[in-house]
């Protein structure tokens, strides 16, 4: 890996949601490490070193994490809330990119300290825009605490 890509972790479970996703990612100008899992048990793994992810250089911990909140074994609101409840990882910003508008959804987000919740439009280029912005203000304009 590049010293200077950001890592980008991908927690969807949607193949065709994270294919868009992972393409969008690196149609962008910065240059970006994709670490995509497809369930909240393999997050919570990767994040917390454990089984396969324990090697820290070829997982390296992410500068963003893209949190779907409906994922098989472990959902994205306790996902979130192991992030959030650790020392070493709660200052890792997530965002939970998810297909719920539902305004239940979006409180709970927000009560497990979510930094952003993003709805994934159904149109493409809407997709587009949306994943270009998200590209633009937490992969570049943002400042991210130095661990």
């Amino acid at each position: 890996m590049q010293d200077d890509a950001m890592v980008v972790m991908l927690v969807e479970d949607n193949p065709a949601h994270a294919e868009i996703i992972i393409r969008l990612l690196k149609e962008n100008r910065i240059t970006v490490q994709i670490r995509h899992v497809s369930d909240g048990e393999a997050a919570l793994d990767y994040l917390f070193r454990r089984g396969a992810y324990a090697d820290r250089f070829t997982y390296p911990e992410p500068h963003l994490i893209l949190l779907d909140l409906r994922l098989p074994k472990v959902d994205g609101l306790e996902v979130l809330r192991q992030i959030k409840a650790s020392e070493r990882l709660r200052l890792l910003p997530v965002v939970v990119l998810s297909s719920s508008a539902a305004h239940g959804d979006i409180a709970a987000a927000y009560r497990q300290h979510v930094n952003s919740y993003l709805v994934k439009p159904v149109d493409y280029n809407q997709f587009v825009v949306l994943m270009e912005n998200l590209v633009s203000y937490w992969l570049t304009l943002n400042r991210h605490p130095q661990p």
